[in-house]
């Protein structure tokens, strides 16, 4: 007989993440780094009392809100390229129903997270309980349910059993790379504290490893022909190729056979800004060089990259005769717009590609006009970040930052105006040093996001810094996150950049030919006597240091104090809600736009949107 020990099922799920190991650049680490956890009635009494005999192995960070908690596990795992995650407990009802948001960025940007988040009674006896949906006619659906939309893996536990084939097939899911994403388990309340005879073995240390698939032979052979039959290829490389560990990789492709590479937005420090290949960031939030060289590339090698319509422009960013191969450890992706798929692990992808190409080069010509592009480009975003004697902007603050910055600092962004701003102006400094969550585009995540960052970093890189750009319509939404910095000892530099309320958005409505409405505080029709946001006292009322400054002169010596400074430290700057915006590097976005309206300008508006429809390659 087996050997066997009696245990909750809390305490069965506790011991056995403690007990799941992976090995990174040599070291045997847990997988699981830990936890974010707010408790309630419907996981204190039992998951509370698993956790805590594990507080040092799996420690548990406390968070103020569980969808700042899932962003911050979220950049948790990004940083460390979805080898490690971090789980979440929340308790029934509206606790859980507030990680939805987290776990759909999640699974949006591929990133594992573990949800374990409690549920209703089995038994049923108390039924109603407290926060508990009724369906009447369906008493087994509820809250957790929602998750099956925005999860990789979901499961209810109806038997202590269960976990012995559950937890396994959720760490399964997480590793996966083509099929990464969020795991979520629901954990009855009564169910937690049941106890079971588990086979020790269960628990016993295992070290897991990450798939890497290797691409078909035929599928090589094919990409090779139609690559070597180029006369300009690109390459698009995305966050894919951070994820495969495949930067090195990447560069040596380029370099050997001379093509040109563009960036996505996940992509966006697989190349130092100084390398002769790396031609810019790619679409809608791009640049002119890459937006320029995508339009004349013939053949365009797609790695690790879901081609979001930013990235495509709306598919617009191509000629339309333009041949795609989609290498990608997910079929889905490989397949898009009818790519030529090369399904298996970029690396390896890369490497096997290379190989059958020998040693064929693109025109040198072609790498020529890429090159004289992105010269010109970098002429623009000097003078776009220059500041004197105009409105201050986002794009002055990033080049300030990006000018002070060591080349290992994180640098967290999302949604809103700065994504864009920081896609287009930020000079790489340092490989894979970027996070500018715009898989979801989710307000809200850049402080929590921060957080989680600066945990993992402080593992891995402890002397350096996380540093967040947000606005103030972000900062507003979601901000509890630097009291959580604080309370944990984990620094972050945040720069609050206040343009007033939704400035982009409103320039969106403006570009529309609406005029201002709902977006800027003073445009508020139910806003009779708008006021600024004193965001430098709010800050410190949670225990942060924190400092106005004027504009972009006064930001230098102020971020260099912040570096200086031995806790998480805020900036704010005011920015121009109007003028100062990137207007160049922009391609065509797919916006629906109404074609019936009262207004000339609205239908002037509709009408230029539309013209650019001719260029999209729809159908293909």
């Amino acid at each position: 007989m087996p050997q066997t020990i009696r245990l909750t099922v809390a305490q069965a799920i506790a011991r056995w993440l403690a007990a799941q190991f992976i090995q990174i650049e040599g070291a045997e680490v847990r997988i699981c780094g830990g936890g974010f956890g707010i408790f309630g009635h419907g996981n204190v009494p039992c998951l509370g009392e698993a956790l805590y005999p594990l507080r040092d192995a799996l420690p548990l960070y406390r968070g103020q809100n569980e969808q700042s908690m899932g962003f911050a596990a979220a950049a948790y795992a990004k940083y460390h390229l979805r080898r490690r995650f971090m789980f979440c407990t929340a308790s029934a009802g509206p606790g859980t129903a507030n990680l939805l948001t987290a776990a759909a960025l999640a699974h949006a940007n591929r990133l594992p997270m573990l949800m374990l988040c409690g549920d209703t009674f089995l038994t049923r006896l108390p039924d109603p309980v407290l926060q508990q949906l009724e369906h009447f006619g369906n008493p087994t659906l509820g809250v957790n349910d929602a998750f099956k939309a925005v999860s990789r893996y979901w499961d209810r536990i109806t038997h202590p059993a269960q976990i012995l084939q559950s937890l396994p097939a959720a760490l399964a899911t997480m590793l996966d790379p083509a099929d990464c994403g969020p795991a979520f388990i629901g954990l009855p309340q009564d169910l937690q504290g049941w106890a079971w005879d588990y086979p020790v073995d269960f628990f016993a240390r295992r070290l897991h490893r990450i798939r890497r698939q290797s691409p078909d032979a035929l599928e090589i052979a094919e990409a090779a022909a139609l690559l070597g039959q180029a006369r300009r290829p690109l390459i698009i490389a995305g966050g894919g190729v951070q994820y495969s560990g495949a930067v090195e990789a990447l560069t040596t492709f380029a370099e050997v056979h001379g093509i040109p590479v563009v960036e996505t937005i996940a992509g966006r420090a697989n190349l130092l800004a100084t390398h002769p290949l790396n031609i810019g960031p790619l679409g809608v939030t791009g640049s002119d060089s890459a937006n320029a060289v995508a339009k004349e590339a013939d053949v365009i090698l797609a790695v690790g990259t879901r081609l979001q319509d930013f990235t495509t422009g709306s598919w617009t960013v191509f000629a339309p005769d333009a041949r795609l191969i989609g290498l990608n450890v997910g079929r889905h992706d490989a397949a898009k717009h009818q790519s030529l798929a090369v399904v298996g692990d970029a690396r390896l992808g890369l490497e096997v590609l290379s190989e059958a190409l020998l040693d064929h080069s693109a025109p040198a010509e072609w790498v020529t006009k890429a090159q004289a592009h992105r010269k010109t480009w970098d002429a623009y975003v000097a003078a776009n970040v220059a500041h004197g004697n105009r409105p201050n902007s986002y794009a002055q603050a990033i080049g300030v930052v990006n000018a002070l910055a060591h080349p290992r600092d994180r640098i967290v962004t999302a949604a809103g105006g700065l994504p864009a701003e920081v896609t287009a102006n930020w000079r790489t400094l340092g490989i894979g040093t970027v996070d500018v969550e715009f898989g979801f585009s989710c307000m809200g995540y850049e402080i929590a996001g921060g957080w989680g960052a600066r945990i993992a970093q402080s593992e891995a890189e402890p002397d350096r810094d996380t540093v967040v750009l947000v606005g103030d319509g972000s900062y507003l939404l979601m901000n509890s996150d630097i009291y959580s910095s604080v309370l944990t000892q984990k620094k972050l530099i945040v720069l609050v950049l206040d343009n007033g309320g939704f400035a982009v958005i409103n320039k969106l409505q403006g570009n529309t030919g609406q005029p201002g409405f709902n977006n800027l505080i003073a445009d508020c029709p139910t806003v009779p006597d708008p006021f600024a946001v004193d965001f430098e006292a709010h800050a410190r009322a949670m225990g942060a240091l924190a400092e106005t400054v004027a504009g972009p002169a006064e930001l230098g010596a102020a971020f260099q104090r912040a570096k200086a400074a031995p806790k998480t430290s805020v900036i704010v700057m005011q920015v121009d809600p109007h003028e100062g915006w990137t207007t160049q590097g922009h391609a065509w976005w797919e916006i629906g736009t109404p074609q019936v309206s009262a207004s000339d300008r609205v239908r002037e508006k509709h009408a230029e949107v539309e013209a650019g429809r001719a260029a999209q390659r729809a159908g293909l």
